[in-house]
């Protein structure tokens, strides 16, 4: 016997679906053609998690890190088999749910730089189709799957830029040793070469009727999707009081540094604080240079900082790897910072 699913949305949107026995939540919403949030899909990444607000369910295998600390009833879609009926509250607006299979177009790499030590910016153009046109229509904090074509390899990449009309895509990728899409941009990757873009995806994002202050925190490339949330927010002239705790192991690996000057003096209202955990301890480094001034320590060490002296306490959009994520949602709950206030996004691993 089926059990009957019914997930409601922040904004109050309700989608229902039928689940057969055995089935993981997520794969049967697919079956049902509603795409929900989702990402490594193996519960490594906890970008489908969600709370259970009554039923009963079967958690299978998962990372401890991918769920948020402090609910009990939380759980990963992808690993979650009911038992009974389910009613799920999800941490996204409706607008994050899709009623039809994840989008898969072709595009053509346009750009590829480097930006820092293993750190590169890669500019897509989507080729125009039938079905959606040249635009490229996303919601600033989504990701993208890349494949590479008759490989069937994809991997999971957030995007930077803001949704637009031309059909462009910017992504900042960590180069990894030995991983295959990087060596395919680090050894072969050529402007003009053709990739496979599955998306957009995802359910982080704004809360786009909030009116309090909004803090960002991202470590390594974790900064794409903060600065796609940045960069909408300029283009709306959204006015909202704004911080940016952007943190890396080194001062080689900082990146995007004038755009996020830029976006200074766009947001008059916008902190940029630029924090190395390794900050250079001499006067002088090796080469002559001045020693890291700016903050020394994690993101998560200058948002605890930051939240024993705020006047209030602010929506909090955290993206990097797991264990920052979840050193961060400590510090935001020790701090008195609701979890309906913090939206986050993890590296899959």
């Amino acid at each position: 016997m089926s059990h009957r699913i019914e997930i409601t949305t922040r904004d109050g949107q309700a989608f229902e679906f039928a689940c057969e026995p055995g089935q993981d939540v997520l794969a049967a919403a697919a079956q049902a053609q509603i795409t929900l949030p989702s990402q490594c899909r193996r519960g490594s990444c906890g970008a489908c998690h969600a709370s259970v607000a009554e039923g009963d369910y079967a958690l299978g295998a998962h990372s401890a890190d991918a769920l948020p600390p402090g609910d009990p009833h939380a759980v990963l879609l992808c690993c979650t088999t009911p038992r009974s009926d389910l009613r799920i509250a999800a941490p996204y607006d409706g607008t994050k749910v899709l009623l039809q299979p994840v989008p898969v177009r072709r595009a053509r790499i346009a750009a590829l730089e480097t930006i820092a030590d293993d750190t590169c910016r890669l500019e897509l153009q989507l080729e125009p189709d039938d079905a959606y046109g040249s635009a490229a229509e996303f919601e600033a904090g989504q990701f993208v799957e890349l494949e590479l074509p008759d490989s069937g390899v994809r991997r999971p990449f957030s995007l930077a830029n803001t949704s637009n009309w031309d059909g462009r895509l910017e992504l900042l990728i960590r180069l990894r040793a030995d991983g295959v899409f990087s060596s395919y941009l680090c050894e072969r990757a050529r402007v003009g070469d053709a990739l496979i873009v599955h998306g957009p995806q995802g359910g982080f994002g704004l809360f786009a009727e909030s009116l309090r202050p909004r803090w960002f925190v991202a470590g390594g490339t974790g900064l794409a999707p903060v600065l796609a949330m940045l960069r909408r927010m300029a283009e709306y002239q959204e006015m909202n009081d704004a911080r940016l705790i952007f943190g890396v192991n080194r001062e080689s690996e900082l990146f995007m540094v004038g755009e996020l000057e830029r976006l200074r003096a766009e947001l008059a209202r916008l902190d940029v604080e630029l924090c190395v955990r390794d900050g250079d301890d001499k006067s002088e480094k090796d080469d002559g240079g001045a020693a890291w001034s700016g903050f020394r320590g994690t993101p998560v060490d200058a948002l605890e900082a930051a939240l024993a002296s705020a006047d209030a306490l602010p929506d909090l959009y955290v993206c990097g790897p797991p264990g920052m994520v979840s050193a961060a949602q400590a510090v935001a709950a020790a701090a008195g910072v609701p979890a309906a206030q913090f939206a986050s996004e993890r590296f899959a691993v």
